[in-house]
């Protein structure tokens, strides 16, 4: 099985899929359907029924039910893009055999390396196989392995037919990675009773909990004087948004936060003394601490407009996900049903809080429940990406175990 997984794993981190933020269409960008048609014939070639790929780039599939008994139909999902922060393009995947534990250098021209003093979690995978991309791009473990563990499943029951299961529902869908993943997927027409994302980090992961979310983009207008002439009646727009970033409470930025508590997180700043814009994300797992932090954000607004005696800033605010908690809870069965079949394939369950989002949680409140499970994967979005083989390996088994749990 390992070796199927790897073979899949190297061919589509290989295919550029990057999905584009500022793009208009959808996909946001073409060259997902690169890696959607391959997955369509793979699909086929396998052995799944009604495999497609509508024009809005979603792969869909069944593995039709084998059994009498009344099984529930059960989703799974992955996304096909990799993140807008590091390319995705001529990705050169690396394998590491029986990993000795120390520092991997991934590129001799450069230097960069993975260390052991910033990652010492890599020495729990000595002896592993560990994939890595080459120093000049992100692998795209997030969530090509999240791909690859589920079709190595789904050939693996279709291989096997004695073990009985249900109907079995895949779909693999583009732009997650900029919050747009699931903007036309049709939940009723999917038909799955619930579903995981494979989309998780490290072994053991699973999480039915993430950030309620928000965005907000403030555009700050300032007034242009020449400075020779410009007491009392210049307002300089980059010196107004950097007096509002400075009245967001400072501990409540991404980097001195954890668990459960939110943040808000600068991500763009730009400007001249005329005009300056600035964006921010708000995070929160508490429905109410999130609200109260959209008020905050807005009466701050308010005050440097009262200060300065006109409307210097005007912001545009929307949510953009919230926790999939309140709609996995009435079935939690389903966590638990995943958290056994972890134990039963010898991993440790390791249920925490997404500090983010995946399309589980738009999918949980469009009516499909849908937990997260890992993938295996270490350092998303960047050039320090890592993935134990023997992790992926995992993953297959659990979703293999799910599949036989949900069947009895």
């Amino acid at each position: 099985m390992k070796q199927e997984i790897l073979n899949r794993f190297l061919r589509y981190v290989q295919i550029d899929t990057q999905s584009d933020e500022h793009s208009k269409t959808y996909p946001s960008t073409q060259k997902q359907f690169d890696l959607a048609k391959l997955l369509e014939k793979e699909l086929i070639d396998i052995g799944l029924k009604d495999v497609e790929v509508d024009k809005y780039g979603y792969v869909t599939a069944t593995l039709p039910s084998n059994t009498e008994k009344k099984a529930p139909v059960i989703g799974f999902l992955a996304h096909m893009d990799t993140a807008p922060d590091m390319s995705g393009k001529n990705v050169r995947p690396q394998v590491l055999e029986n990993y000795n534990g120390e520092d991997i250098l991934l590129n001799k021209k450069s230097g960069i390396k993975i260390e052991v003093k910033d990652f010492p979690e890599l020495k729990n995978y000595t002896g592993q196989t560990i994939i890595t991309a080459s120093g000049d791009t992100l692998l795209g473990a997030d969530d090509k392995a999240g791909i690859a563990e589920i079709m190595t499943a789904m050939e693996y029951l279709v291989k096997n037919p004695h073990i009985e299961h249900g109907a079995i529902k895949i779909a693999f869908t583009p732009d997650e990675e900029i919050g747009k993943g699931v903007d036309y997927f049709d939940v009723k027409k999917f038909g799955a009773d619930y579903a995981y994302t494979v989309d998780g980090g490290p072994i053991g992961e699973l999480e039915y909990e993430n950030f309620n979310a928000a965005g907000i983009a403030i555009q700050i207008q300032g007034r242009n004087i020449h400075p020779g002439y410009a007491k009392g009646r210049m307002i300089n727009a980059i010196l107004v948004a950097a007096e509002l970033n400075d009245m967001l409470p400072v501990e409540q930025r991404p980097e001195l936060t954890q668990d459960y508590e939110g943040f808000f997180h600068i991500i763009r700043f730009i400007g001249t003394v005329e005009t300056a814009e600035i964006h921010y994300l708000i995070r929160d797992h508490d429905i109410e601490k999130f609200k109260q932090k959209k008020k905050f954000i807005k009466d701050v607004i308010k005050l440097m407009n009262k200060k300065y005696g006109q409307e210097v800033a005007k912001y545009k605010l929307e949510d953009q996900y919230y926790n999939m908690r309140e709609k996995v809870e009435p079935v939690f069965h389903i966590v638990e049903q995943a958290k056994q079949a972890m134990i039963e394939v010898g991993v440790t369950p390791d249920i925490k809080p997404i500090r983010g989002g995946t399309d589980g949680a738009r999918l949980s409140y469009m009516g499909l429940p849908c937990p997260n499970i890992f993938t295996g994967g270490h350092n998303f979005h960047g050039k320090l990406e890592f993935i134990p083989l023997e992790s992926m390996e995992k993953t297959v088994q659990v979703i293999l175990k799910i599949i036989e749990i949900s069947t009895k």
